[in-house]
């Protein structure tokens, strides 16, 4: 008997249109502060420390508010929660136009676009649908899902740096609230669906009858007060503090980390737009990686490029040596936010996934704000970046020892999988 099943799974174009709803978050707001980071210190005539706190302001709002996003998203579903806050994300970028000479107003501006984009286009509730979506293929969905990030991160600082050449730091924002409103939101309106059975479908696009009963299992999960008091789930957040410390803080200021060593801007932005490849690289090839291999193993092979990439700019390097750190510290970054999605739902399942990524994320989110302006009074206090990057690289490092500590999944995609790692049971406690 013929398959009546589309050709191509629908959960294929909600990958789609989650890189397409990601590509104007992060990668603005994110990977090219460095590239408005100068025009900011002259604007408002600040130190490099005082205009980190605005990106700190950003992260931390965001932190705080991203677990009550992940409980709106259990509750309300995700795509109710990504149109409302995206709209609001891109009303906010339009406001940089009435964003005046005062350092308030800044840090303003940056915490209210740290709570619009934490709900929108931001990797937690796009992460909650792709999870829905897909059980045997979840690793490879969620890094195709987050290449939005990756791609918008070559593109977006090249965009916005000649909007800033062109019409100022101001103007540029609201030009990209426009562009949100354009094009993502359309999409993400008309497209994504939260969850397979919205459309008839099951995971993967199996058949009703080849759905198992661990993706069932899978699908009730623990609940929040279980993940809360579970020891692995802690051990996570830890990994994911230190690790998001240490590339935020390097990605943030990676312009001004080649600049500050006589590299031209041209030279700067190549560096920034070398981390969104080594993002895209690192979000798929982790992506593909986490469907066949441990996901702490994973994380531990992109994380320990990362080391290896902040140990370079650390040791102070330029040329060509400088451009393959930048790339090291974007594989990470790449593959930072998949493979905390994918353990969470693997270790905890689904059932209070929304909260307990929400929560991960956040942690991730307060730790990236704290990275950053650790870097700017760095380099005010030693008028140089190579001690915080030294720590940074000490950091990423305690993460591979950490990795290695978490045992066997709970709810394994295959359970041969779950019973080959019994042996590195050293701290579940889930």
């Amino acid at each position: 008997m013929l398959s009546k099943r589309p050709r191509l799974f629908y959960g294929w174009l909600i990958v789609f249109v989650s890189a397409v709803g990601l590509f104007l978050g992060a990668p603005l707001v994110v990977f090219s502060f460095s590239v408005f980071f100068k025009s900011l210190v002259v604007d408002f005539h600040a130190s490099r420390a005082a205009v980190s706190f605005a990106f700190s302001l950003f992260n931390t709002v965001g932190a705080l508010w991203i677990p009550g996003t992940g409980m709106l998203i259990d509750r309300f579903g995700a795509k109710r929660v990504i149109l409302v806050s995206t709209v609001l994300y891109a009303l906010v970028l339009c406001s940089a136009l009435w964003v005046g000479s005062s350092l308030w107003q800044l840090y303003l501006f940056f915490s209210v676009l740290g709570v619009a984009m934490a709900s929108g286009p931001a990797p937690v509730p796009y992460g909650v649908v792709i999870s829905h979506w897909f059980d045997r293929h979840r690793g490879l969905a969620l890094g195709l899902s987050i290449t939005g990030i990756g791609i918008g991160s070559i593109l977006v600082p090249m965009m916005a740096r000649h909007l800033i050449g062109l019409f100022g730091w101001r103007m540029a924002f609201a030009i990209f609230g426009g562009a949100v409103l354009l094009l993502p939101l359309p999409v993400v309106a008309s497209l994504l669906q939260n969850d397979p059975s919205q459309r008839g479908l099951q995971p993967d696009g199996d058949e009703k009858e080849q759905v198992s009963e661990l993706l069932r299992q899978e699908k009730e999960g623990l609940s929040w007060h279980e993940i809360w008091h579970s020891p692995t789930f802690w051990i996570m957040i830890c990994i994911f503090s230190l690790a998001g410390a240490g590339v935020h803080g390097a990605i943030l200021h990676m312009a001004a980390i080649f600049t500050d060593r006589g590299v031209t801007a041209h030279r700067a932005v190549l560096a920034t737009s070398l981390v969104g490849i080594g993002a895209i690289a690192g979000r798929v090839g982790s992506g593909y990686l986490l469907d066949h291999l441990f996901a702490p193993r994973v994380a531990i092979l992109f994380y320990g490029a990362t080391a290896v990439g902040l140990g370079i700019l650390a040791a102070g390097s330029t040329g060509n040596a400088a451009l393959m750190a930048a790339l090291l510290v974007g594989l990470g970054m790449g593959a930072e936010v998949e493979t905390m999605g994918y353990m969470i739902s693997r270790y905890f399942g689904l059932h209070a996934f929304g909260t307990a990524y929400g929560h991960a994320f956040g942690a991730y989110m307060l730790a990236g704000s704290m990275g950053v302006l650790v870097m700017g009074a760095g380099y005010d206090r030693f008028h140089s970046y190579t001690v915080p990057l030294a720590c940074f690289c000490g950091a990423m490092t305690l993460t591979l020892v950490l990795l290695s500590c978490l045992g066997p999944y709970r709810y394994g995609a295959a359970p041969e999988m779950r019973e080959s790692m019994e042996p590195m049971n050293i701290a579940s406690g889930a």
